[in-house]
């Protein structure tokens, strides 16, 4: 058999394509005539027969239209038609904003699917604020899918811009994109009573919808996070069905759950948010003078935001913990004096007040929704230097130390309470087998494990006098027990659970850059990679992806202690350390949580 050699040349195609094109512009051997609107469109039968499926049924052998010497087109443009002619015969297509629509009515309606393609990927690729609603119409109505997705994503981002500059587009969405949007975990920058106004605003436009469907619309709406205010406001034919009166009244009840609004959520009171943000909360550039500003960072971004409201008090050594969307500031020392009244700074203007801090047994709960604090509770003692951790329904605060009224003599507990959320007390719990400060704990599976810290309130303050030493609080059996014993002792340390062990960091009498993870399958605890500078007094906070954020911090430089600026990252999967960029300004002594925010 002899061999042979098939090869292909791509400019056989090309060349086809631009004798077709030349054939055309000089009105040779068309043997159809496009009409649209009065204008004519000499072509050749054979090229659209074979690049179109409507032609190809239109010129089929049982048509009338076979033969036929011309065709109209009256549902098209000749705007519309002649870029959609170009495309065929040259793979060229002409398209912009202003054309857009007409373009893609003749592509979809020719049945030219590459056409409609790139018209698809144009909208997808220029998608913003401006034309959000109109693509997104313009995709619905042409069933194109993936950019329909992406306008309703555009338009749920933009919702802030849009509500105030371009009402009257969101009035002109279709149904299926505002059902969409309504249904969007994140709109940022837009409180959820205007979201309730702009769909009423669209019935009175677009209505009246069937019921079941205006019912589907309204209930995409989170009632809960409307005001009981502005709730009791809200007055609509369609929200006079069953179902919306419903959720009307489940909104009210959550309203006044009071305390117990954190351990019963629903997507109705869930925030339209971001990812969670790691909120800092006091902390200062010194640890004499915290501050009450909090700041909230996006690990998306990698940067920081100031929240308009601060702490109720200037907090140290307090702890700060998030459960449900809310967030919890329990106990410290409260710093009062000095700076109070002003901008402040170290409390050593000529004049001020000297310095106080009182330790505390308040509690304070923010809610972002409507950014709003509330007093809770105060615990049944006060505490400075202690840890606090959520397990189930309930907050436990352990250990820490308090100051004897009238004496001034520093005291640590081995106490154990927890604040439960169901009823909004605190309750006592089974004290730990001896008082700790500045020790850490963290949460894992059904229990609490309790690492480091000194007993003793009077101390040389070294690292000799820092515990070793690992307690496990069995919630089941509600029994202290001990584990394995850390490496070394630690002292003003933290610990964080990650991917399921728990990781010990850092500390302030100890070797500064040592950390260790804990194994609690095995009981057994693994020195891990130090950091390269030292630091103590800094934030920690998980990320999603399992890593830990450590933040600010002090540390020694020129035998003084200086706050630092850095925001490092500790991947625990390599054991390696990065520093992923720096804080506004230096921060030492800031409590960590993660917790959804608005916009």
């Amino acid at each position: 058999m002899d061999s042979y050699s098939l090869l292909y040349s791509s400019s056989q195609r090309t060349g086809l394509l631009s004798g077709f094109q030349r054939l055309r512009s000089q009105g040779n051997m068309c043997d159809v005539v496009l009409e649209v609107d009065g204008v004519s469109y000499p072509c050749h039968r054979a090229l659209l027969a074979s690049s179109s499926d409507y032609f190809w049924a239109l010129f089929g052998e049982a048509t009338a239209e076979r033969l036929a010497g011309s065709i109209s087109l009256p549902a098209l443009t000749p705007e519309g038609l002649d870029a959609v002619l170009d495309f065929l015969y040259s793979g060229w297509l002409s398209i912009s904003s202003p054309t857009l629509a007409v373009v893609l009515e003749a592509a979809r309606y020719l049945q030219v699917e590459t056409a409609v393609s790139i018209c698809e990927r144009f909208m997808t690729d220029g998608l913003n604020k401006d034309n959000c609603c109109c693509y997104a119409n313009l995709a619905e109505h042409h069933a194109l899918s993936d950019a329909l997705e992406a306008a309703n994503q555009t338009i749920a981002i933009e919702m802030g811009a849009l509500v105030q500059e371009s009402r009257d587009d969101l009035l002109r969405l279709n149904v299926r994109s505002l059902m969409a949007v309504l249904d969007a975990d994140e709109i940022p920058g837009v409180e959820e009573v205007e979201l309730v106004k702009l769909a009423l605003d669209w019935l009175d436009k677009n209505g009246p919808l069937p019921l079941l469907k205006s019912n589907l619309l309204l209930s995409k709406l989170r009632f809960g996070l409307v005001a009981p205010a502005d709730l009791s406001g809200l007055r609509h034919r369609a929200m006079a069905t069953p179902l919306i009166r419903g959720q009307l009244t489940r909104a009210s009840e959550y309203h006044e759950l009071g305390p117990a609004q954190p351990i019963r959520q629903s997507k109705q009171s869930t925030l339209r948010a971001s990812p969670d943000r790691v909120l800092l909360v006091g902390g200062g550039r010194t640890p004499d003078w915290p501050e009450q500003e909090m700041l909230a960072f996006d690990p998306r971004s990698r940067t920081f935001s100031p929240l308009s409201s601060g702490v109720p008090r200037r907090l140290r050594n307090h702890c700060a913990v998030s459960v449900g969307g809310f967030l919890f500031v329990i106990g410290g020392e409260e710093v009062s004096g000095g700076g109070d009244g002003g901008d402040g700074g170290d409390g050593g203007d000529e004049g001020a007040r000297p310095l106080t801090a009182a330790t505390s047994k308040h509690a304070w709960r923010y809610d972002p929704r409507f950014d709003r604090w509330e007093a809770m509770q105060p615990m049944l003692e006060r505490r400075d230097q202690f840890t606090c951790c959520v397990v189930g329904e309930a907050i436990y605060a352990i250990g820490g130390r308090h100051t004897r009224p009238g004496d001034d003599t520093r005291t640590s507990v081995a106490s154990v309470e927890y604040y439960d959320l169901a009823t909004g007390a605190w309750r006592r719990g089974a004290a730990m087998p001896r008082p700790l400060y500045g020790h850490a704990c963290a949460a894992l599976g059904a229990g609490v494990y309790v690492s480091g810290g000194r007993s003793a309130s009077q101390g040389g303050g070294n690292r000799g006098d820092s515990s070793r030493e690992v307690q496990f609080w069995d919630l089941k059996g509600r029994v202290w027990e001990k584990r394995a014993p850390m490496s070394i002792g630690r002292f003003g340390h933290r610990m964080a659970a990650a991917r399921g062990f728990i990781f010990a960091l850092l500390g302030m009498y100890e070797p500064f850059c040592d950390i260790e993870q804990y194994d609690a399958r095995s009981d057994h605890w693994t020195r891990l990679r130090p950091l390269l500078t030292g630091s103590f007094d800094y934030g920690v906070a998980p990320t999603p992806a399992g890593n830990l954020l450590v933040f600010g911090g002090r540390r020694w430089s020129d035998g003084r202690q200086v706050a630092a600026r850095s925001v490092l990252e500790y991947d625990t999967k390599t054991d390696r350390w990065r520093e992923i960029c720096q804080l506004p300004r230096p921060l030492a002594g800031a409590e960590c949580a993660l917790l959804p925010l608005p916009g």
